[in-house]
């Protein structure tokens, strides 16, 4: 079937309408008929091809949220007119020890991310949520409470689910001393679910003017990086770092907060970082560890937890003409903490 979206087709150019080709339902597919559709950091790395794999044109959109339209004869999970999410993944084998543990994300055949994979059916690019429907493998399509504002919700489908998956994987737990670091769409949501935990969650920023908003979000304490006094005071003291940093940094002052058996795990930064002093590796048995998005039913455990504790992202809803504006406010950090589209201006 023919649906209306929004795409890339070129690195140069904007994201402009184009009419692209969805699969008929199979058996065990939902139809969904989407409302809302995040905008993602690696929606503009993909569109701009700055990670050099991008096959055009290309509809980004990896944070949707929607309610079901069709079912195939298979599925019993979900009836028409759920609401219901879509995050990075649509497809897995299902059958790899990675999936048979819940980490589809990591499927040792490789995962089908929701765009630029390969459709597993009538071949081509997967196109993601900038458009007005989408067809999904019932498996990868996650309940949404009728308790949460859904705009609010769809950046939980990437932001959120990968602050939330390290957390749970190292065994955050109420009373741990977690320090976030960098204050971004990540980072935000990396706050809110430490303090919903019980943690004691401290902000670390190198921007002190972000302090007032990170306590508003849930953080306890500020630490600026940049004030040695103050970084030495926190030495020694945190069980666990998250770090949203997304570009090349310096990990060695960080790790001199770390406790011992303390972790950092680096969340944000897709490319080569500085040197690493591997004496404060061995003094105190601190790990260095990464983590991506996590898995469907990791992703669906984050949701139902967003339910029961009122936890969501803040959000600035644009519609879809001023997606190319959003985007170049993105690169600039000018968004408190994610933009989301209202695909009822497609």
């Amino acid at each position: 079937m023919q649906v209306a979206a929004y795409a890339a087709r070129s690195p140069e150019s904007p994201v402009e309408p184009l009419e692209i080709t969805r699969r008929d339902l199979q058996p065990n597919d939902v139809l969904i008929d989407i409302t809302w559709c995040g905008v993602c950091h690696s929606d503009i790395h993909t569109a701009r091809n700055e990670w050099g794999r991008t096959k055009y044109p290309i509809v980004p959109g990896h944070e949707i949220i929607g309610k079901v339209g069709a079912v195939g004869a298979d599925v019993t999970r979900h009836k028409v007119g759920d609401t219901v999410g879509v995050g990075c993944l649509v497809d897995a084998c299902l059958s790899c020890g990675a999936c048979h543990d819940g980490d589809e994300q990591y499927c040792e055949m490789g995962s089908v991310g929701t765009y630029g994979g390969t459709e597993p059916v009538i071949g081509g690019v997967t196109q993601g949520g900038y458009s007005k429907q989408i067809v999904v493998r019932d498996e990868f399509v996650l309940t949404v409470s009728d308790k949460l504002n859904p705009a609010e919700v769809a950046p939980l489908l990437c932001a959120g689910i990968t602050s939330w998956s390290p957390l749970k994987h190292w065994n955050v737990k109420a009373g741990d001393k977690v320090g976030v670091i960098g204050l971004g769409g990540l980072g935000h949501m990396g706050v809110k679910f430490a303090a919903a935990l019980g943690c004691e969650v401290v902000m670390i920023t190198t921007s002190e003017e972000k302090g007032a908003d990170a306590k508003r979000l849930g953080a306890h304490d500020v630490l600026v990086s940049t004030d040695r006094d103050a970084m030495k005071g926190h030495r020694g003291s945190f069980d666990f770092l998250l770090n949203t940093v997304p570009v090349k940094h310096d990990l060695n002052p960080y790790l001199m907060l770390l406790a011992r058996n303390g972790t950092m795990v680096i969340v944000g930064a897709i490319e080569p970082l500085e040197p690493m002093h591997g004496g404060l590796l061995l003094s105190g048995r601190k790990r260095v560890a990464g983590s991506g998005i996590g898995g469907i039913a990791e992703t669906q455990a984050m949701l139902d937890f967003c339910a029961e504790h009122g936890v969501t992202s803040d959000i600035e809803v644009i519609a879809m003409k001023d997606i190319n504006a959003a985007y170049d406010r993105v690169v600039k950090g000018d968004v408190k903490y994610r933009f989301v589209i209202d695909m009822a201006t497609l």
